[in-house]
């Protein structure tokens, strides 16, 4: 929204995110879908708060987002309580493009995977705002992060125009004031809490989706 505030309910808090984050892991560490996908909503605002730098990643995530609230609000809800249940169910029911695009374009499972790689991306680029310095080029972090994760995922010409997007990120005091958590210690502290949820969410969903062989749906 160019030119005027996010309204209340559109501004980022990392509180909001850390909280969501801890609902996300059943006591048997099942993954939560409806928890996992309220936590990408505020991850989105996060993205979207720093203005329209991360406009393909987040309209990507805002899509991602809307495909999985259908599931959760459709006739076979029950079968996606949780990724786990997810993956048996899409898997049991032949629901899943497995080699090559085809009558399931937007199945859970591949969903789910390209939201899992983009939270790879932010976990690694919170990770390194969180252990930066005031002087730390904001650019060269994110750029760095996405070049460890998703530009394995993305064409040359989607690349291309991130790491030009990256080069006109604003510094960190920005990223640290849309956390809306406080002065620069507290936020650092939050981060300490939320990263370790967020990491450990990520690596349950990976290890699932490796024991099926569903890390490179297309």
């Amino acid at each position: 929204m160019a030119g005027s505030e996010a309204p209340e309910n559109q501004k980022f808090c990392l509180q909001e995110v850390l909280d969501t984050f801890k609902l996300c892991l059943s006591q048997n560490k099942e993954v939560y879908l409806e928890h996992y996908v309220a936590g990408w909503r505020g991850l989105v605002k996060f993205l979207n708060s720093l203005g329209s730098v991360f406009g393909f990643i987040s309209k990507d995530a805002v899509n991602k987002i809307q495909i999985l609230v259908g599931y959760l609000n459709g006739e076979n809800g029950s079968e996606y309580v949780t990724v786990q249940s997810m993956v048996k169910y899409e898997l049991e029911s032949e629901l899943v493009d497995l080699t090559k695009r085809g009558s399931h374009p937007e199945s859970g499972c591949r969903t789910v995977l390209r939201l899992h790689r983009a939270l790879r991306w932010l976990e690694l680029f919170l990770e390194r705002l969180r252990t930066s310095t005031e002087d730390s080029k904001t650019s060269i972090m994110c750029s760095e992060s996405y070049n460890e994760s998703l530009a394995q995922h993305h064409p040359w010409l989607v690349r291309k125009a991130a790491g030009m997007a990256f080069c006109v990120l604003p510094g960190r005091p920005a990223f640290f004031e849309v956390m809306n958590v406080g002065p620069p210690e507290q936020v650092v502290a939050m981060l300490g809490e939320a990263l370790p949820l967020i990491s450990e969410v990520y690596k349950i969903t990976e290890e699932l989706y490796a024991k099926h062989n569903l890390l490179d749906l297309p």
